[in-house]
């Protein structure tokens, strides 16, 4: 069955049937033509959108090994500063403080206990571990990690402790200890 507009021009003598069977395959050509391009252009936005999402990917995953890098940077400096000023913890005297709400101990010495109360010594935790360090280190370790310091106590100036202490007047017995 064809076109009426092509019998009513054959008829009028306009077209003959080797021109009719030209303009048909050209336009069978022509719209074969425009159905390949149009799947090209599928699969090439296809192939484009399958790039930026792998290119987004890459990026996020070299952010997370970028930020694991610098992570495992700072323990390793953390670790550095510690092994490297730590005080040794072996001591007769039981020294409790509290590391996340759970009561902890470990035993140093008289004098290092004195110091870790006047805020001279520091307790760290690396490795699971707690370590003695002097306050400025820990300091350091503070500005690197802050979780790291489990104990640091403010230095207090001898001679000007609380003029405002209502219990200033009485004494702490030596013996007490928590």
């Amino acid at each position: 069955m064809s076109n009426p507009l092509q019998e009513q021009l054959r008829k009028a003598g306009l077209v003959n049937d080797k021109q009719l069977k030209k303009a048909q395959k050209d336009l069978r050509k022509e719209r074969r033509h425009a159905a390949e391009n149009k799947g090209a252009a599928a699969e090439k936005t296809g192939i484009q959108q399958a790039q930026a999402e792998k290119a987004a990917r890459d990026r996020a995953l070299n952010l997370q090994k970028k930020e694991a890098d610098e992570r495992k940077a700072l323990i390793a400096q953390i670790r550095q500063l510690v092994e490297a000023n730590r005080q040794p913890a072996d001591g007769e005297v039981l020294f409790n403080f509290a590391d996340g709400g759970i009561v902890k101990r470990i035993y140093v010495t008289e004098a290092l206990r004195k110091r870790i109360v006047q805020g001279q010594i520091a307790i760290v935790k690396l490795d699971g571990k707690y370590e003695l360090v002097p306050a400025d280190i820990a300091e350091r370790i503070a500005a690197r990690d802050a979780s790291c310091v489990v104990l640091k106590n403010a230095q207090s100036q001898s001679g000007e402790e609380n003029r405002d202490d209502p219990y200033a007047a009485y004494q702490v017995p030596d013996d007490l200890m928590w």
